[in-house]
């Protein structure tokens, strides 16, 4: 339908510009800027399909993997999906990767707020609890911080990096992506770890999941398939309340033009 409606649209200027001279009259002689405003658009057509296409495909997604009925809001796998195309954009993560973690701490500690998605099979792998930083809050999140020592959960895109055995077992490090805002993770060493205070027991007990000094933890009877599932160069986008935060990742922009890429939508645009 988009390449049918592209090359109907094509078809029509490419027989405006091939007037031969004795076509030419005094009401052609305007000719050039009409051809200028209908190549502008068709830009313009060309772009409104491309992200209407974008739209459409993180729609799906949410509703083939019914991420309404498991508590994730639209709006925040939206902007996990973007930056997740903007990952693969530039070549950050690899092409054939498709899991995607969301956190989203808008929502208290307990309910289960962590999802990690296969975006390829349209399925949620987990849904589990996941616990925030000491200093963030009680039961909700509420402050944010990238400062070492300060307890605190940091918001933003992160890529998963190498497995460690430490004090919590099996460990995954986290490299933070968004500059200010979580690029201090590895140093501060922010990872991913089970532990017996994120757990359902610990809800049932205190109407809340018990804190880390920053770190996502999720329940320890998870916590090690939860790792090597999203392990070596996977997406984490942990999201919260802070009006400040922004990322480069969140470029829409660059995100439709890497999709339409990958969707053959450019060649049909510019046929």
């Amino acid at each position: 339908m988009v390449k049918v409606f592209l090359t109907s649209i094509t078809l029509g200027l490419l027989s405006f510009t091939s007037l031969t001279p004795k076509h030419v009259t005094a009401s052609s002689a305007a000719a050039p800027s009409t051809i200028a405003m209908a190549a502008e658009d068709l830009s313009r057509s060309s772009a409104a399909i491309k992200k209407e296409a974008f739209e459409s495909h993180i729609q799906a997604l949410y509703d083939d993997a019914n991420l309404k009925s498991k508590g994730l809001s639209y709006d925040v796998f939206h902007k996990a999906v973007v930056g997740f195309q903007n990952f693969k954009r530039l070549k950050m993560i690899s092409p054939s990767k498709s899991i995607l973690s969301v956190v989203d701490f808008n929502k208290p500690s307990s309910e289960k707020r962590l999802w990690i998605i296969d975006l390829k099979s349209k399925k949620v792998l987990f849904n589990t609890l996941v616990a925030h930083g000491r200093n963030t809050g009680e039961a909700k999140a509420t402050q944010f911080s990238n400062t070492p020592n300060s307890n605190m959960s940091s918001l933003g895109f992160y890529l998963t990096d190498a497995t460690y055995y430490g004090k919590h077992g099996l460990s995954l490090r986290l490299q933070g992506m968004d500059e200010g805002f979580n690029t201090n993770a590895m140093s501060r060493a922010i990872v991913v770890h089970g532990a017996d205070y994120a757990t359902e027991s610990f809800v049932k007990k205190y109407g809340r999941l018990g804190r880390s000094l920053g770190c996502p933890s999720v329940p320890s009877e998870v916590s090690k398939e939860v790792i090597l599932t999203i392990k070596d160069k996977s997406v984490l986008y942990i999201h919260g309340n802070d009006t400040n935060y922004a990322s480069r990742f969140l470029d829409s922009y660059e995100a439709i033009e890497t999709f339409a890429q990958e969707a053959g939508l450019n060649t049909a645009v510019n046929i």
